[in-house]
């Protein structure tokens, strides 16, 4: 069989990190020419020379996607030498409290991940849309949590942000729709193997892991939210590259407006 993204152009925001450099080497390894994005250099070159090991094609650019004009720019210089952008995935990372009750959580701790994740989403996609569509599909892939269907104390700011990126996901696949391009979100649970990887996650799990005297990785093993999955166990990050692999080929050509469950079964429904 053909790779899954023969000949396709990507382009990956927050593509030094655990999820977006995962998913560049296997987008990579699937075809596509990858374009992978951030604020890193270091990161982004680290996931480049795996790419580059490995055979694929790839360019970096140090862009904060913050940055509404570079990240436009960015797009317009990648659709310009590719002839169009096929592929868009947004896996910038914005660290975030959880823990924090309401009596204690600050206006600024609210509003940190509400603000940084939709802001960023808002930005690249408005950007790739552009370069995207008609005769040539587009695909665009965001990232979700569980948090967006949970109801538990002290993830305010990160339950509400969760489920504004579906929310966007949803609404932006209906208005894309009629231009030949896909939006389909991925919604996995903590991912098992990213701390290792260079996630921010690492930080943020840590004070949780410590009030349960076990280790980050020991948590992410066999803790809590391992038993609040069907499959008593958390996804990959090969599981999540995989996935968005398919999602992002023509075999998934169907699939728009919906939701990929990768929380290995989260109980949260």
């Amino acid at each position: 069989m053909s790779p899954l993204l023969d000949n396709k152009t990507a382009v990956i925001y927050g593509g030094g990190g655990a999820i977006g450099g995962a998913v560049a080497r296997v987008f990579a390894r699937e075809g596509a020419s990858v374009f992978i994005a951030g604020r890193t250099r270091a990161k982004l070159d680290a996931v480049a020379r795996d790419i580059a090991a490995a055979g694929g094609t790839v360019e970096t650019a140090q862009v904060d996607v913050h940055d509404q004009a570079a990240v436009e720019k960015h797009a317009k210089e990648v659709a310009a030498k590719a002839g169009g952008i096929d592929i868009a995935l947004n896996a910038v990372s914005v660290p975030h409290d959880q823990g924090t009750l309401l009596a204690d959580l600050s206006l600024e701790e609210f509003m940190r991940p509400v603000d940084g994740f939709l802001r960023t989403l808002f930005i690249t996609s408005k950007a790739v849309a552009g370069h995207m569509g008609g005769e040539r599909p587009g695909v665009i892939l965001t990232l979700s949590e569980p948090g967006s269907k949970m109801a538990a104390g002290g993830i305010l700011g990160h339950s509400v942000s969760a489920a504004g990126k579906e929310a966007f996901s949803r609404v932006l696949a209906a208005e894309l729709a009629p231009r030949n391009i896909r939006v389909v979100c991925i919604r996995p649970h903590a991912v098992v193997d990213a701390p290792a990887a260079g996630s921010y996650t690492k930080d943020l799990f840590k004070p949780m892991a410590e009030a349960s005297g076990q280790s980050v990785q020991e948590m992410l093993e066999d803790g809590g939210m391992v038993q609040g999955t069907l499959l008593k166990r958390l996804p990959t990050l090969a599981e999540i590259a995989e996935t968005a692999a398919f999602l992002a080929s023509d075999r998934a050509g169907a699939m728009t407006g919906t939701i990929a469950n990768l929380s290995a079964g989260a109980l949260v429904d």
